[in-house]
């Protein structure tokens, strides 16, 4: 089945050729990475309407940076989030329980488990925690203020958040395999 076949060992490859590079090359592409997640977190606030269909694309940078190295990953969430504090504090809080958090366990649990089922499970779980803790706890309205939050809501929420994790590992692959080939060449 699809989803029990092992995730190839790409991911690990490339990890021990990043660990290969100079500490200031690692932290070059730690604060690309940040910056680029910080600038597409920001969009909804600069280029309102279709600023928030860009605005999820922020997972992807701290996605590859936690699949090279977990703490280089860390390193990059923590960076964007100081970032987003400058550029647009109203995404502050969105992104560390969202997208943020989504793309570092997805790109930490890369290094930990070696099949795919166990990965989607993974950045689901995160992402719905995420937003579960907002809801709950911050009491800040994510779904938006016209949705009340009910079992079933969540249930569907958790079924959607499987769906997104779903969609980041497989683009996650993709990437990978793009860097491959553009190396090879």
């Amino acid at each position: 089945m699809y989803f029990f076949k092992p995730i190839s060992d790409e991911v690990r490859l490339s990890q021990i050729i990043f660990n290969k590079h100079k500490k200031t090359m690692k932290l070059i592409l730690v604060s690309i990475f940040a910056c680029v997640a910080a600038i597409l977190q920001a969009a909804p606030g600069f280029l309102p309407g279709i600023g928030y269909f860009i605005s999820p694309l922020a997972t992807a940078p701290i996605l590859l940076g936690s699949m090279f190295s977990i703490p280089f990953g860390v390193m990059t969430y923590l960076l964007t989030i100081m970032l987003l504090f400058i550029l647009q504090p109203t995404e502050l809080i969105v992104f560390p329980f969202t997208t943020g958090l989504l793309g570092l366990g997805i790109g930490t649990s890369f290094s930990f488990f070696r099949k795919r089922l166990s990965v989607i499970a993974v950045g689901a779980i995160l992402l719905m925690s995420g937003i579960m803790s907002l809801l709950f706890i911050f009491h800040f309205p994510v779904l938006g203020p016209a949705v009340s939050v009910s079992f079933s809501v969540l249930i569907t929420g958790f079924l959607l958040a499987l769906i997104y994790s779903w969609f980041w590992v497989e683009m996650a692959l993709i990437i990978f395999k793009r860097l491959k080939m553009i190396k090879v060449q």
